[in-house]
């Protein structure tokens, strides 16, 4: 079922408390957990939805986990523990699973 039939908002939209369709509110959390899907996309483990398929690109993936750990070295000591704790746990996973990809 497609987002737009669930939620009855357009793609990349949500309903805030009155029922209007928006965009979801942009937080660091939200923006780190999209250079997690991307990292996710670009090892091949999530499916385009465009065409189907689960393509590789260590590249694309590689750029995607260097963001992260700038993004880590660059806000150290200006995150709260939760936004800290959750880059510090991606950047470690996105790294395991980039070695794992890249010596299959």
């Amino acid at each position: 079922m497609e987002e737009q039939d669930i939620c009855g908002c357009g793609e990349g939209k949500v309903p805030d408390r009155h029922g209007r369709c928006v965009m979801p509110e942009v937080t660091f959390s939200a923006f780190i957990m999209s250079l997690n899907t991307s990292v996710l996309f670009h090892l091949g483990e999530l499916t385009d939805p465009v065409t189907g398929r689960k393509t590789v690109d260590l590249d694309l993936a590689r750029n995607a986990i260097d963001t992260l750990v700038m993004l880590e070295q660059k806000t150290k000591g200006n995150l709260n523990h939760d936004e800290r704790e959750l880059l510090k746990s991606i950047v470690y996973d996105c790294k395991i699973r980039f070695v794992k990809a890249a010596h299959n």
